[in-house]
């Protein structure tokens, strides 16, 4: 009596196995592009600080008198609809600058993506409010970004000679740009939020100045050449 055994491999296995193999690589590539990431972050994010520390202030007695302060916008409300303190805290340094003589002209560079938003209007309000005349004032419309604002400041109004006014942690970015583009520029220091404040805003800095660097060197994206105001 003949007994046949047959065993019935299938091509499913080799399959598998080549399936989990590339599943392992593909996750220790991932792993490995990861770890290379973070390093090219923390490496860029210690150039651009460490690059710019000796030019921001923060003691207005010690600040330089300049001419012209280059106020970086931002929105004056957050999303929820409240008011937002970068905003408040910028405006406040700014007039303080102002009427200290630490600055005597103003360019006030933001975002203006509709009639609805328009971040040097808002900047120009706040600080005729606190006592600033808008005729030392010259808005920049087209300040969509901070390489936009710190490049128009340099091409568009002829400025390299300026004090940059934001938080401490913008400024840094701020600088870098203006130090590439051959700029003499320092920068104050506004009074920063509370801990936790804002979370999103500074991991978005984080990752923005490795962005910077690619901007000068590399990307080097167009700016707008005129100074207008979106309808």
């Amino acid at each position: 009596m003949n007994t046949t055994f047959a065993t019935d491999y299938s091509d499913d296995t080799p399959r598998e196995a080549v399936g989990i193999r590339m599943v392992k690589w593909t996750i220790k590539i991932a792993i490995a592009l990861t770890f290379s990431g973070s390093i090219i972050v923390l490496i860029c994010n210690w150039w651009v600080v460490q690059s710019t520390k000796d030019q921001i202030f923060f003691d207005i007695s010690e600040l330089p008198a300049n001419d012209v302060g280059l106020v970086l916008g931002t929105s004056k409300f957050v999303r929820s609809g409240k008011e937002n303190l970068f905003f408040r805290y910028r405006m406040e340094a700014t007039a303080r600058l102002w009427k200290e003589g630490k600055v005597k002209y103003l360019i006030l560079s933001g975002n203006n993506d509709s009639e609805y938003y328009n971040e040097p209007v808002d900047m120009q309000r706040a600080l005729v409010k606190l006592g600033v005349p808008a005729s030392v004032m010259t808005l920049d419309y087209a300040g969509y970004r901070t390489f936009d604002s710190v490049v128009r400041c340099k091409d568009v109004f002829n400025q390299e000679k300026i004090t940059i006014i934001s938080q401490n942690f913008h400024n840094a970015r701020a600088l870098y740009i203006g130090n590439h583009e051959g700029m003499e520029a320092i920068a104050f220091a506004a009074q920063d939020v509370p801990d936790g404040y804002s979370l999103r805003t500074l991991i978005r800095e984080y990752l923005a100045r490795p962005n910077a660097i690619l901007d000068v060197y590399i990307l080097r994206p167009q700016t707008e050449k005129g100074n207008w105001e979106r309808k």
